[in-house]
């Protein structure tokens, strides 16, 4: 049987599980298809509550989002969930194990999990990953949950991809610690400890805590601690109602609306920066202009700063020039 984009457009507006995952499929691979995609069905974005999972690879993220599906379908919600895997920058594959971990959900037809590869995109989600969203939210689900590759400190592009964003840490290993660094502890809205039947639960959910109270800062929402064991179902329902309360929080105080401005931002910048990278990629190897530079600065007739400078003016007529240097600013009293 034939399928046109037009067929998958109409059929995932009536929530027909086969076309959402082919469009998702579309859109992870992109080009003109995936871009006709979003435009046919950009109208039906928005309305879904994005939440990220994130935290250090172990923690158990899976088991948490598996639990969190529990609690979501008892509230006659729809869910969907786009699990990013890391991909290999050697062989390009990724493992996609996710719905493996997830199939007790399987046979709920209100519940859509989809895999991902990261394709080496920084910061632990997809590029796809907005588009993906977009395709859940036009198929009907009210809530789409993104899990993220196992994040560091640098890797917090989750934070501007969901509406809320829960950090998940585990006591014993580190996280602890990890949690207080700064860059970790701004991006959580909810922040929870699970596998809280290891010892140190308690004191690590002291810590985060104490932290907020160094931290000094006055904060409109205080983020909740919660100590979960996923794995038995304890203290889910607990992060569940987290959530809605801090979806409350973010329509009330107009911040939901800041928040998905900083989104769109980001995804602008990001396929802006993708265009740019790939028309690089091609110039490189076809400009004879880009070709010269090269030769310049293997020969070290050219800084690699002025190459660079030359490269933008050439790709898109335009100078991004840099600001003078100050040296007297190094100069020694």
């Amino acid at each position: 049987m034939k399928f046109t984009l037009e067929t998958i457009a109409r059929d995932i507006e009536k929530g027909d599980r086969r076309s959402l995952a082919r469009a998702i499929s579309i859109v992870e691979d992109g080009g003109p298809e995936s871009s006709w995609l979003v435009r046919k069905l950009i109208g039906f974005s928005g309305n879904a509550h994005l939440i990220g999972i994130t935290g250090s690879p172990g923690v158990g993220k899976s088991t948490l989002v598996d639990a969190l599906i529990s609690e979501i379908r008892a509230s006659g919600l729809k869910v969907g969930v786009l699990a990013v895997d890391p991909t290999s920058p050697f062989t390009g594959g990724a493992i996609l194990g996710d719905r493996i971990r997830m199939q007790d959900h399987t046979m709920d037809k209100n519940v859509f999990i989809r895999s991902m590869a990261n394709r080496c995109h920084a910061g632990g989600t997809a590029l796809a990953t907005y588009d993906a969203v977009r395709m859940l939210e036009a198929a009907g689900y009210d809530v789409v949950i993104i899990e993220t590759v196992g994040v560091g400190q640098s890797e917090l592009s989750i934070a501007r991809t969901a509406d809320t964003t829960v950090l998940v840490l585990m006591p014993g290993s580190g996280d602890d610690i990890q949690a207080i660094k700064s860059g970790i502890m701004e991006i959580g809205d909810i922040f929870v400890v699970n596998k809280g039947d290891l010892p140190g639960a308690n004191k690590t959910a002291s810590e985060i805590l104490a932290t907020f109270e160094l931290n000094g800062q006055s904060r409109a929402w205080t983020p909740p601690v919660e100590i979960t064991c996923a794995e038995e179902n304890t203290g889910v329902s607990k992060v569940w109602t987290d959530i809605l309360q801090h979806k409350s929080f973010l329509i009330a105080s107009g911040q939901l609306k800041e928040r998905r401005k900083m989104k769109v931002q980001a995804e602008l910048s990001e396929l802006v920066a993708d265009i740019a990278r790939s028309n690089l990629e091609s110039s490189l190897e076809t400009s004879p202009q880009v070709q010269d530079l090269l030769c310049k600065l293997l020969n070290q007739e050219l800084d690699p700063h002025s190459a660079a400078q030359e490269v933008i003016k050439a790709l898109f007529n335009t100078s991004h020039a840099l600001p003078p240097a100050k040296p007297e600013l190094f100069s020694s009293k």
